[in-house]
């Protein structure tokens, strides 16, 4: 069983593991819980172990797929638990050559402290909205009337 020191490590082992569709090694962050949770974006909640797993082996089937680079972090965290809000910016393999535009997503990671050391409890994934227009000049609304 891997150690994973801090919350940090873990979440470096987890994007590690993410980018190297290494499903062994994804699984060393998770806690061995039934009560884990993971939400890919635009999926149903998957509780447990074997819901987890099953996830990421289709995910991982088709062997690497995408760089992902995380940004943005904004950690918390406490003596047992810590969680993470991050950007994560996919770009697709068999994009990288042309004019490829990531994939955003916002994530959200909880770890847990346990005797082993840290591991994830829940990853939260949603896609990132798209980035606000720039805001339009106010129109002139006419003179104002005072009563």
């Amino acid at each position: 069983m891997k150690i994973f020191p801090t919350a940090q490590d873990a979440e470096n082992a987890f994007y590690e593991a993410l980018e190297r569709a290494d499903l062994e090694s994804m699984m060393a962050v998770w806690a061995e819980d039934e009560e884990i949770v993971c939400v890919h974006p635009g999926r149903p909640r998957l509780v447990g172990q074997e819901q987890v797993r099953e996830s990421w082996a289709q995910i991982f089937s088709g062997g690497p797929q995408a760089r992902v680079h995380v940004s943005q972090q904004v950690a918390t965290s406490g003596m047992m638990i810590a969680v993470h809000s991050v950007i994560e910016s996919f770009t697709l393999l068999a994009e990288t050559r042309g004019d490829a535009r990531p994939m955003p997503a916002v994530a959200t990671n909880v770890y847990l402290r346990i005797g082993a050391g840290w591991r994830m409890i829940a990853h939260h994934a949603s896609p990132a909205p798209a980035p606000a227009k720039a805001p339009e000049a106010p129109r002139d609304p006419g003179p104002k009337t005072l009563h």
